[in-house]
C-alpha cells in the first residue's frame, strides 16, 4: 500500500513539473483572446524565451538575468503580434504562424552562430538555473506515511518556477473575474464596440492583454530552459504551446477549467514516461513512439471533441475599427 501510494504521489509530483510550461502557457492565451486576440503564437513566443534564457543565462551565470531578457523577448514577440493584429488590423492566426516560424527558424541559427552546438546552447551549471526548493522539515517528513510523503515528494522540492506557475492561476482568475481590469478585459472580447462607447481604449486594452501574454510565455519559456532542463535545444516545446491551447479551448477560456485540462496533459506525459519500457500483460513493451504520442493524440481528440461545444469570446479573430 505505502509502494503504491508512493508511486502515486510521485506521478502527481511529476505532472506539476510537466505541467508547468502549459499552464503558464494557457493564462496567457487566456488573457489574449478573452481581450479578442486569437495567439497561435504561444508556442514560438515560448520558444523564443527558453532559447533567450538559456543564452543569457549561459553568458552571464544568472538565472534573473536569464529570466528578464526571456519576458522581454517573448513581450517584444507579444507586441509584434499587437502591432499587425491591433494597430494594422492582419489576420491573427497569419500573425501567429509566421510568428512560430520566425522564431522556430532564428534561434537555431544564431544558436549555431553563438555556440556552434548544433543550435543548442552549453549545458548551464546548477547557480546559473532555478533549482529546486526543499521547504523545512521535508527530509524528516518524508517518512511519514501519507502526510508527510505529500509534503516531502508533491508540495514540497520544485523549484520557484513551478511554484509561480501554480500561483498563476487563482491570480488570474481573480484578475479576469474580480477587478475592472478584467471586467474591460472580457467586454472587449465580447463586444468591443460598447467598450469604446464608454470610453475606454479598445487598442490599449487589448495591448496591455497581450503584453501579459507575453509575460506569462516568457516564464514558461524560461522553465523549459533553466529550470526543467540545463539548457536550450532546438524546437525544445515540442508544441507544447499548441497543446496549451487546446488545454485552453477545452477549458472554455476559464482559468480553472484550462488549469485542470493542463494537469490531463502533464498526467499522461508523466504516465508515458514512467511507461516507457514496461511491460504490459498480454501486450508486452508498448513502443516508445506511441506512448510519446499520447497527448498529441489526446489534443486532437479533445478539439474534434468539444471545441464545438466551447463558446470562444463573440469579438474574437475581429479587427475593430473605431467608428467616426
Amino acid at each position: 500500500m505505502d509502494d503504491t501510494f508512493l508511486l502515486v504521489v510521485r506521478t502527481l509530483d511529476a505532472t506539476l513539473r510537466v505541467a508547468t510550461p502549459l499552464i503558464f502557457c494557457a493564462m496567457a492565451g487566456l488573457y489574449s483572446e478573452r481581450s479578442g486576440i486569437v495567439d497561435i503564437g504561444l508556442e514560438g513566443k515560448m520558444l523564443a524565451g527558453a532559447f533567450a534564457a538559456a543564452t543569457v543565462a549561459a553568458l552571464t551565470g544568472s538565472a534573473w538575468l536569464a529570466l528578464g531578457a526571456a519576458v522581454l523577448i517573448s513581450m517584444s514577440l507579444a507586441l509584434l503580434h499587437g502591432f499587425a493584429c491591433i494597430t494594422h488590423r492582419g489576420d491573427h492566426v497569419v500573425s501567429g504562424v509566421a510568428i512560430n516560424i520566425l522564431v522556430a527558424g532564428l534561434t537555431i541559427v544564431l544558436g549555431n552562430a553563438w555556440f556552434r552546438q548544433g543550435g543548442q546552447t552549453p549545458s548551464l551549471p546548477a547557480d546559473a538555473r532555478f533549482m529546486s526548493m526543499d521547504f523545512p522539515g521535508a527530509e524528516a517528513m518524508s517518512e511519514i506515511p501519507l502526510i508527510g510523503q505529500i509534503y516531502a515528494e508533491l508540495i514540497s522540492g520544485h523549484n520557484l518556477l513551478v511554484y509561480a506557475g501554480l500561483a498563476a492561476v487563482p491570480l488570474t482568475a481573480w484578475v479576469v473575474y474580480k477587478t475592472r481590469f478584467g471586467l474591460r478585459l472580457r467586454a472587449v472580447g465580447e463586444n468591443p464596440a460598447a467598450v469604446d462607447t464608454a470610453g475606454i481604449s479598445v487598442v490599449w486594452l487589448r495591448y496591455r492583454a497581450v503584453m501579459i501574454c507575453g509575460v506569462l510565455t516568457g516564464l514558461a519559456g524560461t522553465y523549459l530552459a533553466i529550470a526543467q532542463n540545463a539548457g536550450f535545444s532546438r524546437d525544445m516545446t515540442a508544441g507544447q504551446g499548441y497543446i496549451a491551447l487546446a488545454a485552453l479551448i477545452f477549458g472554455k477560456w476559464r482559468p480553472w477549467l484550462a488549469f485542470g485540462a493542463c494537469l490531463i496533459f502533464g498526467l499522461l506525459d508523466a504516465v508515458s514516461i514512467r511507461m516507457q519500457g514496461v511491460e504490459l500483460p498480454g501486450i508486452g513493451e508498448v513502443p516508445v513512439q506511441a506512448i510519446q504520442a499520447l497527448p498529441y493524440v489526446l489534443t486532437v481528440v479533445l478539439l474534434a471533441g468539444f471545441i464545438g461545444k466551447a463558446v470562444a469570446p463573440k469579438a474574437i479573430g475581429q479587427p475593430y475599427v473605431k467608428e467616426r
